[in-house]
C-alpha cells in the first residue's frame, strides 16, 4: 500500500486522519429510524474488543499519523469500562483529539469522570426538543436527562459541544429554527444530518430526506449565515450577526463528501471498515487474539485502506445497503 510519511493512504490519495471506534453495539434508546423496539441481536460479550485491545489498535493508528479518535456505539456510555478506554487512549499521547458521540442520557453522571479520564469533547445526538416527539422518536421519555447531560458536559469542560440532529422530512424538520435558537443561546454547534439508509428495519426512502440546501436557505432567511469551514464532513456556518454557536450540515445523501473522506471505522467486535457503507470489513480481533504481531495487523489495516472505494452510491438505483445497521457499525 502506498504511504506518505508512513500515513495510511488509499488508492485515491485520501489520507486517513480520523478513526471511529465503536465500544459497544448496545443502546439504551430504541430510535425508530435506527432499530426496532425489541432491539437487535447483540454481539456476545466475549466478542467485544477489550480495553487493551482497543488501545493496541488505536496505538497502531496513532503511530501512523492519526490524531483524531472518536468513541461511538451503539451508545458508548452503556459500556462500563468507557472511562478506562478513554484513559488508555489518552495515555498514548496528549495530542490526540479524543471525543465521543453519545445520546447524552448518562452524561449527567459521566461527564466529569470522562473529562477526568482525558476526554476532550462530546457530540450529543438529539433529534427533537419537544418532549412528546423525543419520546416518540427514541421510545424513551428522556429529553430532560439529555438536556441535563448537556449542562453537565458544559460544566465539565467537554467543549466544544456539538449536537447532531438527524432530520427526517415530515417528522422533525419543523424544529430546525428551534435548534438554531438553542445554538445561539448556548454557543453549542448544531449539525443537521441528512437521514441515511442505515436503519435496521430498512424503512429508509428518498422521500424521508430533507435536503441540506433547503434547510440552509431556510435558516439563512431567519438568521443570516456566513461560511466558516467547508473542509470536512460538516459544512459549518457562523452567524452573520456575531451570535455564539454555529450551524453545520452533513449532506451524505444530496452532497456526498466521499472525495475528501479521511476516516475509517472499527466495530465493537473488531472489524475494520473503510467506509460506513462498505460491503466488506477486515477482522482484526481474531489475528490479534491469535498472537499476531503489530506488523501483521498493520498489513491488514493497510490493505483495507488500499481497497477503499471511491464512494457510496446512496440514492442511486444501484445502491446496496451494507449488511449491518448504523448501531452495529458505529456512528
Amino acid at each position: 500500500m502506498e504511504q506518505v510519511g508512513e500515513r495510511f493512504v488509499d488508492s485515491f490519495g485520501r489520507v486517513v486522519r480520523d478513526l471511529r471506534i465503536s465500544v459497544t453495539d448496545r443502546c439504551n434508546f430504541r430510535c425508530r429510524y435506527c432499530m426496532p423496539a425489541e432491539g437487535l441481536p447483540w454481539v456476545a460479550g466475549g466478542d467485544v474488543l477489550k480495553t487493551d485491545e482497543i488501545a493496541r489498535i488505536a496505538s497502531l493508528f496513532f503511530a501512523h499519523g492519526v490524531r483524531e479518535m472518536k468513541l461511538t456505539g451503539g451508545e458508548p456510555t452503556v459500556r462500563r469500562e468507557l472511562p478506562d478506554i478513554v484513559r488508555a487512549i489518552r495515555a498514548l499521547d496528549a495530542s490526540i483529539d479524543l471525543s465521543i458521540t453519545t445520546n447524552g442520557q448518562r452524561l449527567d453522571v459521566l461527564a466529569q469522570p470522562l473529562r477526568d479520564a482525558g476526554l476532550d469533547r462530546v457530540t450529543v445526538s438529539c433529534d427533537s426538543l419537544l418532549r412528546h416527539r423525543f419520546a416518540e422518536l427514541t421510545r424513551r421519555d428522556a429529553l430532560d436527562a439529555v438536556l441535563r447531560g448537556l449542562d453537565r458536559a458544559h460544566a465539565a469542560g467537554l467543549e466544544p459541544i456539538k449536537i447532531n440532529c438527524v432530520v427526517i422530512a415530515g417528522t422533525n424538520d419543523d424544529e430546525i429554527e428551534d435548534f438554531v435558537r438553542l445554538a445561539r443561546e448556548t454557543g453549542f454547534g448544531v449539525r443537521f444530518i441528512e437521514f441515511m439508509p442505515l436503519d435496521a428495519q430498512g424503512l429508509w426512502d428518498k422521500t424521508n430526506v430533507a435536503p441540506s440546501a433547503t434547510l440552509r436557505d431556510r435558516i439563512d432567511r431567519a438568521y443570516p449565515l456566513v461560511l466558516d469551514d467547508a473542509d470536512g464532513p460538516a459544512t459549518r456556518y457562523a452567524f452573520a450577526d456575531g451570535a455564539p454557536g454555529s450551524v453545520g450540515f452533513i449532506s451524505s445523501v444530496t452532497e456526498p463528501f466521499c472525495a475528501s473522506c479521511d476516516r475509517v471505522r472499527l466495530t465493537a467486535d473488531g472489524q475494520l471498515r473503510s467506509c460506513l457503507f462498505a460491503m466488506d470489513e477486515t477482522d482484526l480481533r481474531t489475528p490479534m487474539r491469535a498472537g499476531e504481531s503489530d506488523e501483521r495487523l498493520l498489513d491488514l489495516i493497510s490493505d483495507t485502506v488500499a481497497r477503499k472505494w471511491a464512494g457510496h452510491r446512496i440514492a442511486r438505483d444501484d445502491f446496496v445497503r451494507p449488511g449491518r445497521s448504523m448501531s452495529q457499525i458505529g456512528g
